[in-house]
């Protein structure tokens, strides 16, 4: 092939590869002469491209526009299950399957019971067979399966291929192949709240900057710098969780005192007084004294972990993870609270809810494989 062959067989990549953008992130289907408008490109180019990406199954029709007095415009749009992405999230109590389309729309969700991760040596296998249970399960077609993303609450070390460092795991300087040794398909690793943060930015309709603040078991966080995770000299930005937000607080998994996790993790909760979520923010709304005054101190420690992440970075804070879900009410005196910590606001409209309360890192390990399949298409 010559230069000038290969410069025009990119070119029309490119213009392929933006028709098909512009669609994936478009809430509506369009029609070719909205392609063509929005796009600075011609009739002829846009039908040519559009024709291959529907005989390729990744372009479908989508029902007509209203007739303007002549033939009515197809309105078109990407053809979400053309492919699929599987995220797994690794926790302290076992495993968690997430099967998502090219919309980041969940297509399948499995949860294993009673598997305590540190107490199994053979972890790899142990993945892999609950992988291919779950895709026979819900019979997805593993032609259609771009990769798979498995989500870690822990520190990696991608040099040396390992889990450096994950409390809730009680993992240490342990090989990455004790997990993805047996696995037979593309996989991709990540923190499980840097993939959450993932997730949260990416589909923010103004994409900037932000701090992802992950509550859960353990609290961790991932910051975002136009749409890049900002990972640090070590690979251990937004380690939110273990700041210390009281000198010589409570113990905290990482054998340190004080630390934010220590104070504001759904396992303060629920492990500490023996019941669900659910049930103690039952309790709350009956004025349970006992709840409230826990509650109160979470609170005031979150108010000032979420201050330490402003002062530092001066961005949006979202607040994501399981505990999420319950917050909104409390949200306004969250914001209270911070802003009576802050030196230069004298409110904290920059704390905001995530989007994905539940199953966000899943999504954000398994949106690797789909944006990765978009921008190469």
């Amino acid at each position: 092939m010559t230069k000038l062959a290969e410069t025009i067989t990119e070119r029309r990549r490119q213009t392929r590869n933006s028709i098909y953008q512009y669609m994936f992130f478009s809430d509506t289907p369009h029609s070719k002469q909205e392609i063509a408008s929005d796009l600075s490109l011609s009739m002829p180019t846009v039908h040519q491209n559009l024709t291959e990406l529907i005989e390729a199954g990744l372009v479908r029709r989508d029902g007509t526009q209203q007739s303007t007095g002549g033939r009515r415009a197809m309105r078109l749009t990407i053809a979400e299950n053309a492919h699929f992405a599987i995220g797994i999230s690794v926790t302290e109590t076992g495993l968690r399957f997430l099967a998502a389309n090219l919309r980041m729309q969940e297509i399948a969700y499995k949860r294993t019971q009673g598997l305590p991760i540190n107490e199994i040596d053979d972890l790899g296998r142990l993945l892999a067979d609950e992988l291919e249970k779950f895709l026979d399960e819900f019979g997805l077609n593993r032609n259609k399966l771009l990769g798979v993303g498995i989500a870690i609450p822990a520190v990696i070390n991608v040099e040396r291929n390992e889990i450096a460092l994950a409390p809730t795991l009680h993992l240490k300087d342990i090989s990455l192949d004790k997990i993805t040794k047996y696995l037979p398909y593309s996989y991709y690793i990540s923190n499980d709240a840097t993939s959450g943060g993932y997730a949260e930015w990416f589909t923010q309709t103004a994409q900037s900057c932000m701090a992802y603040l992950f509550l859960e078991i353990g609290v961790g966080g991932a910051v975002l710098l136009n749409g890049a995770p900002y990972e640090g000299q070590n690979r251990r930005s937004g380690e939110f969780g273990h700041m210390c937000v009281e000198p010589n607080g409570l113990p905290c998994k990482c054998g340190k005192r004080g630390c934010l996790e220590a104070y504001c993790s759904t396992a303060r909760i629920s492990d500490n007084l023996g019941i669900t979520l659910e049930d103690f923010f039952e309790g709350l709304e009956l004025q349970n004294p006992v709840y409230g005054a826990l509650w109160q101190d979470v609170l005031q420690h979150l108010a000032i972990g979420i201050n330490n992440i402003r002062m530092a970075l001066d961005c949006d804070v979202v607040l994501g993870g399981y505990l999420t879900q319950f917050i909104e009410p409390y949200l306004p005196e969250i914001r209270r609270l911070a802003a009576a910590l802050n030196t230069f606001e004298n409110k904290a409209d920059y704390i905001r809810l995530c989007r994905y309360p539940m199953r966000a890192s899943m999504l954000g390990v398994a949106l690797h494989f789909i944006r990765e399949f978009m921008e190469n298409i």
